[in-house]
Order: C-alpha cells, then structure tokens, then sequence
C-alpha cells in the first residue's frame, strides 16, 4: 500500500468503510456505482492499494477508508500477453501456477499464489497456447473440441506461461462454487 495510505490509517483508525459503491467486473475494470472510472491515476492508485480483510472481503484502502469491492467473478483477473507472462488487472506478475479450471460459463480460472482469478476473455487465445495434454503436448483444434465436450482431461503448461509449477490438470467447476471454495465473498457486506 501506499506509504500516505498507510499513513492515515494510523491517524484516523476509525472511519467508516464504504459498501456498494465499487466493483471489479471480469475484464478488470473498476466500476464507481456502475461506471468505469476512466482517469488511469485513480485506476492505478486502487490497483496499488488493493487487499483483502481477514473475512476475504476485497477493498480498496483510500486513505483511512475501506472501500469494499463488489466482484463480478474474482478477486484477480489474469491478463496473459502475446509472449505468455501472466498478470494481474493490477499488473503484479504472477509466478507460481497452483490450479487450474473451466468454468461453467466459459472462462479459464487460474490459480496462482496471488490467488483465483478468470483469464480476461480477450486473452483466452493467447492463454489456450499453454493447455496440452498428459504429456504436455500442446491441443491442437481437435484436442480442444474433445476437452470441450468432456472427452479428454487437459492440463496448463505453467512453463509455457512463464510460470513455475508442474503439469496442472484444468478441472471443471461452477462460477457459484468459487467464492466457498477459494475463501472470498463477492459482495461484501457490512459487519
């Protein structure tokens, strides 16, 4: 976080935290009460001082305020680059593949030490290059037709991402299931 952030939670402890106001749609966009915020300087200043609280409630520390953040999928959005480096909406590189899936709307989560996050739609081309088989050999078409119907398991190449990990087979799981099963809450609430 911030070093003035920081700062003015030590001066003011106990001011109340906003909900409802700011959530993080699935392309890793901040949206103010519905609309994308715009202003790359306030984008980047909320990417910096993004955390989660002990209840996995994700928010936004300004100043001595917790904004908390209503997710439209995940807490981390995965963009992956023409070359495979996989990174945060907030641009912190991710270096450790730990899981992996499909879910039932369509979207690759992968699961790094950074946490779950969705692939932004627009990089699931770049992010099919690294699904291969049992033995790591990249799908062609009809590879991937045959996973998609159910026929075959698949796994991430974390190499092929510029990721440490082994062979990581991509599971299939429900978009409602990931909030319990990774331990964060979607829409906070106040205490």
């Amino acid at each position: 976080m911030d070093t003035e952030v920081l700062a003015a939670i030590a001066r003011w402890p106990n001011v109340p935290a906003v909900f409802g106001w700011l959530s993080l749609t699935a392309r890793g966009e901040w949206r103010l009460r519905g609309e994308r915020i715009e202003n790359a300087a306030i984008r980047e200043f909320i990417g910096r001082n993004y955390a989660a609280d002990a209840h996995g409630r994700w928010h936004f520390q300004n100043g001595p305020q917790r904004v908390y953040v209503a997710l439209e999928v995940t807490p981390w959005i995965y963009r992956v680059d023409p070359l495979g480096t996989v990174t945060t909406h907030t641009s912190h590189a991710a270096a450790r593949c730990e899981g992996a899936a499909l879910l039932d709307n369509g979207s690759l989560l992968l699961v790094t030490e950074l946490g779950p996050g969705v692939i932004d739609d627009r990089d699931t081309a770049t992010m099919l290059r690294a699904i291969t088989d049992h033995t790591g050999l990249v799908l062609n078409e009809q590879g991937l037709e045959r996973w998609m119907d159910g026929k075959d398991e698949v796994f991430v190449n974390p190499a092929l991402l510029h990721l440490s990990g082994r062979l990581t087979r991509i599971e299939r799981l429900r978009t409602s299931a990931l909030a319990q099963r990774f331990g964060f809450v979607r829409e906070p609430l106040a205490d």
